[in-house]
C-alpha cells in the first residue's frame, strides 16, 4: 500500500520475514526486522505527512 500510494519507492518481503525498503530510487535500502518494524515505518510516514500538512496550512 505504501508503494502504491508512492510513499515508498519499494518494499519487498524477504523469505525470512524481514522487509527490504527504499524511500527513493537513489536512497539506500533499509532492512526492517519483521512486520512490527513495517508498522512502525508506516506510522513514521503518517506522522511526517501530518506534520507537513499542518505546516502548510
Amino acid at each position: 500500500m505504501l508503494v502504491r500510494h508512492q510513499l515508498l519507492h519499494a518494499a519487498v518481503l524477504a523469505p525470512n520475514g524481514q522487509w527490504l525498503t527504499q524511500d527513493h530510487p537513489e536512497s539506500p535500502v533499509r532492512l526492517l526486522d519483521g512486520p512490527a518494524a513495517m508498522v512502525e515505518l508506516a506510522a513514521e510516514i503518517q506522522h511526517r505527512i501530518r506534520t507537513t500538512r499542518n505546516r502548510t496550512r
